[in-house]
């Protein structure tokens, strides 16, 4: 705080005041609600629940409206808040098999069973300006398309019967809990993608970008990216059983890479794996690709110094809070720290200029 100002504690209530005006904008503009932004700004609203690691749209709408549309500032309200609730349990897989999906496309096979489903992308637009969002227009609505729960199968799967790709692996000893435990080196694949769910999405995608770019040699294919909802089950001890208590939409991605083999496995594809909450899919590909990455060691492959390939660089930076307090602090008051620095660089070219008389005397 700035505690050493002169009426430091009512400038500061004043700057409140100041930012909750500004928050406000223009009082002839209506106000935007928390459901609008929970309906109209929902991808936004995403980031901030899958990097806030709490799902829940309406409070993830409302962080955002507190924030002024600052996600980063809008994820530290939602982590900070979540460190209040209570935990009653803890949730069984969810089964994306079973996902009843939104969105569902392969770079890898043209011919599904259960079909490809393009869903609300961006893909194939014209980014171009639609100045009827402007006009508010209304626009037409899509064709109806429900989705029903059912087994829909992985594409990892078929390629997996003919042992062309790794298993994957199965561990059923309990992750640790990277919202309730710091992060600790060496981390297990488990607790890495825990770390790169949770991380910033620009730092993700620029990791990933580098490893397309020959920062890894990590050649991909996405062999599925698939968007849904899926129930959420928990065992209830009085019960005996798992009932279901809601659903969550989640982004799933599969990427297929390459893999030479080595002296004990014969040469095969690999995978890379990202899952994040909502439809969240530029995130869910940049943590596949890295994911794969920083698989390096196990798979017996070279280091080759690339970024994406260090855990501990990856990791240690990726949190975009941690990062974000760490940046931000230093605009705090540091009156005492600069002035000693002042008087040692004032000693130091004091000290220097003394020399420099007595080279010019000798």
């Amino acid at each position: 705080m700035y505690v050493a100002v002169k009426g430091g504690e009512r400038a500061i209530e004043n700057a409140h005041s100041w930012l909750a005006e500004e928050r406000r904008g223009d009082r002839d503009v209506a106000e935007l609600s928390v459901a609008q932004i929970r309906e109209q700004l929902s991808l936004a609203v995403n980031r901030v629940m899958a990097e806030g690691s709490l799902y829940d749209p309406d409070l993830a709408a409302l962080a955002i409206k507190q924030a002024r549309g600052d996600l980063i500032e809008a994820i530290f309200l939602i982590r900070a808040y979540r460190t209040t609730l209570p935990r009653f349990g803890v949730s069984e897989p969810v089964d994306t098999g079973a996902m009843a999906c939104d969105r569902r496309i392969s770079a890898t096979f043209k011919d599904l069973p259960g079909g490809q489903v393009l869903g609300p992308t961006f893909d194939y637009t014209h980014r171009l300006l639609d100045f009827k969002l402007a006009a508010d227009g209304e626009v037409p609505e899509a064709p109806s398309q429900p989705t029903e729960p059912g087994d829909v199968p992985h594409v990892t799967d078929f390629l997996n019967r003919e042992g062309l790709i790794e298993e994957a692996p199965h561990d059923d000893t309990p992750p640790p809990d990277l919202t309730r435990e710091p992060l600790e080196m060496p981390a297990e694949r488990a607790l890495r993608l825990q770390a790169l769910t949770r991380s910033d999405e620009g730092f993700t995608l620029g990791l990933a970008y580098s490893t397309q770019r020959g920062y890894a040699r990590n050649h991909a294919f996405v062999g599925e990216l698939r968007i849904g909802s899926v129930p959420v089950e928990m065992d209830i001890p009085e019960l005996g059983f798992a009932v279901e208590i809601g659903e969550v939409v989640l982004t799933e991605c599969e990427t297929i890479n390459q893999f030479k083999g080595s002296k004990t496995e014969p040469p095969q594809f690999t995978r890379g794996y990202g899952l994040v909450f909502g439809q969240t899919e530029r995130k869910a590909i940049s943590m596949a690709l890295v994911d794969r990455a920083l698989r390096w060691e196990e798979l017996g492959e070279d280091f080759e110094g690339a970024p994406a390939q260090d855990a501990e660089f990856v990791l240690y930076h990726a949190d975009n809070i941690q990062a974000t307090g760490f940046l931000e602090h230093i605009k705090l008051p540091h009156y005492v720290d600069f002035q000693s620095e002042l008087e040692l660089v004032r000693k130091l070219r004091h000290e220097a200029g003394a020399d420099q008389v007595q080279e010019a005397a000798e």
